[in-house]
């Protein structure tokens, strides 16, 4: 007997899904959007690598995720006043 375990995307229309999935609510605090954001871009560009048909998309799709991250970033240091 084998233990199934949650296979991570192969391909860009995987990751889309997944993500889309995970995607914390639209009143989600910021800290879980950070964390949605940082996992977003790393699978998007470990994606990049093993989808090859899809390559040049895929890092677009990373790239994007830390310009989101980045803005996530800025939210949270002017709510803490820094």
């Amino acid at each position: 007997m084998t233990i199934d375990k949650p296979t991570e995307p192969v391909t860009l229309v995987e990751a889309h899904e997944v993500l889309a999935r995970a995607r914390p609510g639209r009143q989600a605090p910021l800290a879980q959007w950070l964390a949605h954001y940082q996992r977003s871009a790393a699978l998007y560009a470990e994606v990049a690598e093993i989808d090859r048909g899809h390559h040049h998309e895929s890092l677009y799709w990373a790239d994007h995720q830390r310009e989101r991250l980045k803005e996530i970033e800025a939210q949270i240091r002017t709510s803490e006043g820094l």
